[in-house]
């Protein structure tokens, strides 16, 4: 008899009413957070102010709202005010029958807000009513102050619950909403900090789809008698998305190739429906594509961006063909041939928005899809018809792409392996490893055929798999994607790993769990351990963003006594190699060697000190936020050498552990 199953029978019998737990108030959001934030993370953290900013924001798309400011307070708290309408100051009666005043309904009831019936909010981000009251549910404590009508209300709560009556602040002539909440560290076990970049960026988007308002964003956090200035920014952009898409070709470094933002934009009044499109092409390889859905990112796509991306392809196409680009033979252009170079900023409205999850990843509405799709096919194309010079720019750079795709297909071909299971060769010099079942095996990407060798011979082979690295790295950020296959240190790379690269990767392919870097601990390899991730983010980032890529942690020092007897450790850091010292008693007698690199470790220690699953310390490599990971690794490791000096010279004194 099945034991599993016999154990599910004995528990069923226990199973009754009294099983049945009902959470009240705003117990299922402490309960399980995770299913109202995503997670209870960093990103989780900041969700938090996106959730009170939002609603400001949906002011200002109502036309109520110029200014929201933003402060993060030395406590660890943060806030949000916006000089918008405040919420209706009267009684509202809730599902028990009892009437309580409408703001606490709001902050303390989930479902419950003015952006269901239509009346209050014509358009909005916070569809699904729940914003606030999550937020105050996963607080410490949560005080709000609501002027309207001449009255400013407030009220305090702690971990969701009423710690204060609905109290008269003051009278006032002012309208607008005022929150300030502290992050409960009960629920963010992780960290309660706010990260300044990370708001920032945040906001900054904000302030550019909606062109206009004002957002003032200060952090106050160091503010003391010695150090009496706070950090502040205002963010303003009478401009919207065409300036969204000049910042974006800034921050990424790209060089436009046509002199306009092209902008187009259309509304619908009777449906309360609008979608804003701004675009460029720049010499990039890459595309940065943005979209969002009522002030909503939205990072999986959706249907809005279908409609862009069909309706892009189409227009181009068609161009081509009227200006004799392309011929009556040739093949037409496709999505990526189209996409490369491009930035573009999307941007719709909609009432009832259909988004994937609470943390809204992808658009669903069908009729975005159409709506946009004829915005940019009337729009672009009369432009393109308009600006002729403009057209064979945008064309040409896309039949280029053609050809280097092309190009590609050849080159992939010629280095394609056949399926591994079939008894192929394997790749460059991979020692593979007995299991099959990727989910339990790994494959260090070693520096040096002598770490190589060290590392073969050290290996568990029942699970680890040893690739040593080819020649220099290639860094894929200043070359065109075709010349990946034809390079000698990435192809073996791309064959043993087995998902492909660009539009034919496969991760259902993929034959290791683990994919280790593993480098010296010195500058030449930190180069190569940023070459290789800029490798994975560019042509294999699901790699990435599903945790399949460490970095090896291999030992600085060898600290051991110089008679050769007695206790020997390996330290990772100066302060472990200082510790180790001290307790070994110090003198002269006492060594702290520093390793030049992985290959002077014979086979054991090797294994001991970085391989072995037991004793070693491997870092994951994770994306937490995709466009700064982007406009990094586009100034760092791009063809924009003034920039990448610039800053060099500005972040020098931050550097540390330097290898000189």
């Amino acid at each position: 008899m099945n034991d599993n199953i016999l154990n599910t029978s004995v528990a069923d019998e226990s199973y009754g009413n009294d099983a049945i737990t009902v959470l009240k108030g705003l117990e299922p959001v402490r309960k399980r957070p995770g299913m109202y934030i995503g997670s209870t993370s960093e990103r989780g953290l900041h969700h938090l102010v996106y959730e009170i900013v939002d609603n400001s924001i949906d002011e200002a798309l109502a036309g109520h709202c110029t200014e929201i400011t933003v402060i993060l307070h030395p406590d660890g708290s943060a806030s949000v005010r916006d000089n918008g309408r405040g919420i209706p100051n009267g009684l509202k009666e809730t599902d028990d029958g009892s009437m309580r005043p409408t703001p606490e309904v709001i902050f303390s009831v989930l479902h419950a807000g003015g952006k269901f019936g239509g009346k209050g909010y014509k358009v909005s981000g916070g569809l699904h009513g729940v914003g606030s009251s999550v937020v105050n549910g996963l607080s410490e404590w949560f005080v709000y102050e609501n002027s309207r009508d001449g009255d400013c209300f407030t009220q305090r709560f702690e971990r969701g619950k009423v710690a204060s009556d609905y109290t008269l602040l003051r009278k006032t002539d002012e309208t607008g909403l005022y929150v300030r909440f502290k992050p409960d560290s009960e629920i963010f076990t992780q960290t309660t900090t706010f990260d300044w970049k990370t708001l920032l960026r945040r906001l900054r988007e904000q302030a550019f789809l909606n062109a206009g308002v004002r957002i003032i964003f200060r952090d106050e956090r160091c503010l003391n008698e010695q150090n009496p200035e706070v950090t502040e920014e205002v963010l303003h952009y009478e401009g919207g998305i065409v300036e969204y898409v000049r910042y974006l070709n800034e921050v990424n470094h790209n060089t436009p190739l046509i002199p306009n933002v092209i902008y187009m934009r259309n509304e619908n009044t009777s449906t309360f429906t609008y979608a804003s499109v701004a675009l460029t092409y720049t010499n990039s390889y890459e595309p940065v594509v943005y979209s969002f859905a009522n002030n909503i990112s939205t990072p999986d796509g959706g249907t809005h961006e279908i409609g862009f991306r069909n309706a892009i392809v189409r227009v181009i196409n068609e161009r081509a063909r009227a200006l004799g680009l392309l011929k009556a033979d040739d093949k037409n252009l496709t999505y990526n041939d189209v996409f490369e170079g491009l930035t573009a900023v999307i941007s719709v409205g909609l009432q009832d928005a259909e988004f994937e999850g609470q943390t809204k990843g992808r658009l669903g509405n069908e009729s975005m899809k159409v709506f946009v799709n004829r915005l940019v096919s009337d729009k672009f194309s009369e432009y393109l018809q308009e600006h002729p010079e403009d057209a064979k720019i945008i064309i040409n750079k896309a039949t280029t792409a053609q050809k280097a795709r092309a190009a590609a297909e050849k080159a992939r071909e010629a280095v394609r392996v056949s399926p591994l299971s079939k008894g192929s060769t394997l790749p460059g010099k991979l020692a593979d490893c007995q299991e099959k079942r990727a989910e339990l095996t790994e494959l260090y990407l070693v520096e040096g055929d002598s770490a190589g060798g060290s590392a073969k011979d050290g290996r568990d082979s029942r699970f680890q798999a040893i690739l040593p690295l080819r020649g220099k790295v290639l860094n894929v950020e200043k070359v065109a994607p075709h010349k990946v296959y034809g390079n000698l240190s990435l192809v073996p790379i791309i064959q043993a790993i087995g998902c492909g690269i660009g539009d034919e990767f496969d991760i259902s392919k993929l034959r290791y769990g683990k994919i280790i870097i593993m480098a010296d601990a010195d500058v030449d390899g930190s180069h190569i351990r940023i070459l290789l991730l800029t490798f994975f983010y560019r042509h294999m980032r699901r790699l990435l963003e599903e945790g399949h890529i460490y970095l090896a942690q291999p030992p600085l020092y060898r600290v051991y006594r110089s008679s050769g007897k007695g206790e020997s450790y390996f330290a990772f850091t100066d302060e472990e190699r200082d510790f180790y010292i001290k307790q070994m008693g110090g003198g002269n007698n006492i060594r702290a060697d520093r390793y030049k690199g992985l290959g002077e470790m014979n086979a054991d220690e090797l294994f001991d000190t970085t391989m072995d699953p037991a004793t070693r310390t491997i870092q994951r490599v994770d994306v937490t936020d995709a466009q700064i990971c982007s406009e990094t690794l586009s100034l760092l490791m791009g063809t924009d050498v003034p920039s990448r000096k610039k800053f060099i010279e500005e972040n020098a004194r931050f550097a540390q552990n330097l290898d000189v």
